[in-house]
């Protein structure tokens, strides 16, 4: 996980996850729209994901 991505998920966590698929930035954009933590929580979660 690089530091780039680190900054870009506390940004705009959609655009931090567009890499790991479809599934990913959807359920990451739904929490980023119920709230700016679950969705920075999530994607940071699945960056820090060791088996992708």
């Amino acid at each position: 996980m690089s530091i780039w991505r680190v900054i870009l998920s506390i940004i705009c966590p959609p655009l931090a996850v567009i890499g790991k698929g479809c599934g990913s930035i959807l359920i990451v954009f739904l929490l980023w729209l119920c709230g700016w933590v679950p969705g920075v929580i999530a994607a940071l979660v699945i960056l820090n994901n060791p088996k992708n």
